[in-house]
């Protein structure tokens, strides 16, 4: 059964959205959803094809989880602020009522902001652009707050020690995790961050964790007087909406980030047959100004004004519909 109220709401936010860029300025792009390069994430697994051409020859290509790759070539070459509503896709991830494998996402960077300044835009625009629903969290104040607060109020670790790994390790144990000797610092972070602070975050407000550590990589700038990277994410609900960077403009720390994370993408990758994206190698000669982007995902926006727990009833042809139909011709 079609949900068209839930379509048509999605077309108002989407009408929405552009009337709020366009009304200050930013220009509207439209980037590929197809590359033969992406930018090195082995946390995210992407969809391989292949281009086939008599004259040409063949190619792998890769269908984007993200159209950062191709917008920050435009900030490089003089574009204005800018913005997207495209459709992304991640492989591997499990279908459910936050997941589906290909998704709606509004994506915007704006020149000479940071990533504070993206708070206040963010909050800005979604207030003027929410579609006629209302919900409990749209009358109250957002609550920002650093990831070290997080970690303390939510989980009891102190995340200055929590530099060191025997401490974040024996944390772990004390919150009943039992880490494996093998878990990287990553791998515990990520553990009771998941189990005890992003269950608990507030879910009558809009909540953004800022202040990430720098042993998350990332392409957000690292702070210079405390290891923390300039990154935030968004909340509502309960559920991760928005990602946002201070976004790096170093090419030799940007260099870096590539050697580190493809290494390790091709050595967790080798020999599993999940695909190995090529990382684009003239990427980290681009001369990204000042600028600060978000990534948002528009079903789980959609999804939090419209007062529903599911992306799913909100997508014409969700995948997991499709499986369904499908086993049941087999």
């Amino acid at each position: 059964m079609f949900d068209f109220k839930a379509a048509a709401r999605r077309s108002e936010l989407c009408r929405n959205i552009r009337a709020y860029f366009d009304g200050k300025g930013y220009l509207e792009v439209s980037t590929p959803t197809l590359s033969p390069y992406l930018i090195p994430e082995p946390t995210i697994k992407a969809f391989r094809t292949e281009f086939r051409n008599e004259f040409a020859g063949n190619m792998d290509l890769y269908l984007i989880p993200s159209p950062e790759i191709f917008m920050k070539r435009l900030l490089a070459a003089g574009s204005p602020s800018i913005y997207q509503i495209s459709t992304c896709f991640r492989n591997a991830e499990q279908l459910g009522h936050v997941h589906n494998p290909e998704f709606m996402m509004l994506e915007y960077y704006t020149l000479d902001f940071d990533d504070k300044d993206s708070i206040a835009l963010t909050i800005d625009m979604i207030d003027k652009t929410k579609i006629a629903e209302h919900q409990e969290w749209m009358d109250k104040e957002s609550l920002i707050i650093t990831m070290a607060e997080a970690m303390e109020r939510w989980a009891g670790v102190d995340m200055e020690k929590a530099e060191d790994i025997g401490y974040i390790r024996k944390e772990a144990e004390r919150l009943g995790l039992t880490p494996d000797a093998s878990d990287t610092w990553n791998d515990i972070f990520n553990r009771i961050f998941l189990t005890y602070v992003e269950t608990s975050i507030p879910k009558d407000r809009p909540v953004y964790i800022t202040d990430y550590p720098d042993k998350i990589n990332c392409l957000a700038k690292a702070y210079s007087d405390k290891p923390c990277r300039k990154r935030w994410e968004m909340y509502i609900n309960g559920i991760e909406i928005a990602n946002c960077y201070d976004e790096e403009t170093d090419k030799e720390a940007t260099r870096k980030y590539f050697e580190e994370e493809e290494a390790t993408l091709i050595r967790e990758r080798e020999g599993t047959g999940d695909a190995i994206p090529p990382a684009d190698p003239s990427f980290p000669d681009l001369a990204i100004p000042q600028s600060s982007g978000v990534a948002m995902g528009l079903d789980r926006l959609l999804a939090a004004e419209m007062g529903v727990n599911s992306i799913e009833p909100l997508l014409l042809f969700p995948l997991s519909d499709m499986l369904v139909r499908g086993k049941s011709r087999e």
